[in-house]
């Protein structure tokens, strides 16, 4: 299939790591992006590369595929250079109820692969002196790790444009050039684009690309906030979050849901989540939103009562009612390809969704079962869009 022109839509981290794959594969790969590369949900988000937060089922198999895979793309890209910090993850319960629902939710994960080692109080304290005693249970997830998003996003992007793929920013795009029933590329705010196969990874913003191609999937904005301290010295050893987080994540309430989420950066700055709302593409901060984040991290991390917040950030996450990526083609517009829907696991499930993306293309078999993904599936066909 060298030779195969495919446009990739979005410049984020999953696009960027799409392009990459494909470009490595000999594809003609164009990347288009509205505004600039990372510049959106990539660069609003922690970096997380989890598996701690899925319990067993589909997600967690593209976790575990993704987490494999990106020891392979850092030794391309340089681990240094994207700040690759394995370190780990610990969640805690703070009540009698949240600790046997935790017991319960790691030992699903265990049956399912996941490393969830339980921690008494003592190891608790050695592995993070800081945290709150008032913890009735606590699990380590080795696998967890952290990626700054966007130094991760650019040097994905880097690679692909080194393997041969070209980038067009300022580019919006606006229909589909359709041919024979098929998609021949996209008509754009710079001209016409043409192509084999296009690639839609515009991740909060791909139900309304979708839409504007003719074959809208139901991918909708979810906003999520995060409060930065100034740098402290070593406080913080890995991503620590309360049990709730899970429940958040999988939520399908539109209302304000907080958890907390405390973890530490290589400049020594200590991120504070965190937040979902779903307030379609409304970017205002609210200070009542950052007070429950800070509220709910302090009751994790007491000491950071008295720590400068020296600035607070938010952006929209891909968000599917059924809380599953979509991946694959799309039946309704042969040649249409859908890379989104991740919500907030995004930078985690990136290099595994461009490895689905790039097996389907050429006609194999990935290497987990991709139907629970299919664009075709109750709940995904909509809409679109933001309202």
């Amino acid at each position: 299939m060298s030779g195969t022109r495919i446009v990739v839509l979005g410049a984020g981290i999953v696009g960027s790591a799409c392009a990459r794959e494909l470009a490595a594969g000999g594809f003609e790969v164009l990347v288009v992006d509205r505004h600039r590369p990372a510049g959106a949900t990539t660069a609003h988000g922690e970096g997380n590369v989890l598996v701690s937060d899925k319990g067993d089922g589909p997600e967690l198999r593209l976790a575990q595929l993704s987490r494999r895979l990106w020891p392979e793309v850092l030794a391309e890209l340089d681990a240094d250079r994207v700040e690759w910090d394995p370190k780990g993850g610990i969640v805690v319960a703070t009540t009698e109820t949240g600790a046997a629902d935790l017991a319960a939710f790691a030992a699903e994960q265990r049956a399912a692969g996941v490393a969830a080692e339980p921690l008494e109080a003592a190891e608790l304290a050695a592995a993070e002196p800081h945290l709150t005693r008032e913890v009735t249970a606590a699990y380590h997830y080795p696998e967890d790790a952290q990626v700054q998003p966007v130094a991760a996003a650019t040097a994905l992007l880097s690679a692909a444009m080194a393997a041969g793929a070209r980038l067009r920013t300022g580019c919006e795009v606006t229909a589909a050039i359709v041919r024979g029933g098929r998609i021949a590329g996209v008509r754009t705010s710079r001209g016409d684009l043409h192509a084999d196969a296009v690639v839609n990874a515009c991740g909060p913003w791909a139900g309304a690309v979708s839409a504007a191609l003719g074959a809208p999937v139901d991918v909708r904005p979810r906003r999520g906030e995060v409060l930065v301290t100034t740098p402290l010295p070593p406080t913080v050893f890995h991503k620590v979050y309360d049990a709730d987080y899970v429940g958040a994540v999988g939520s399908s309430d539109a209302q304000l849901q907080t958890s907390a989420v405390v973890e530490s950066t290589r400049g020594g700055t200590v991120l504070l989540g965190s937040s979902r709302r779903q307030v379609g593409f409304d970017d205002r901060i609210r200070p009542h939103v950052l007070s429950a984040i800070a509220s709910r991290a302090l009751r994790l991390f007491p000491c950071l009562a008295d720590v400068p917040v020296m600035r607070a950030y938010g952006g929209f996450r891909p968000y599917v009612p059924d809380h599953l990526p979509v991946i694959g083609p799309d039946p309704r517009l042969p040649g249409l390809w859908h890379g989104t829907g991740h919500e907030g696991a995004g930078i985690g499930l990136s290099v595994g969704t461009a490895r689905v993306l790039h097996d389907l293309i050429r006609g194999r078999a990935p290497d987990i079962d991709v139907d629970p993904f299919r664009v075709d599936r109750p709940g995904v066909l909509g809409a679109g869009g933001a309202k």
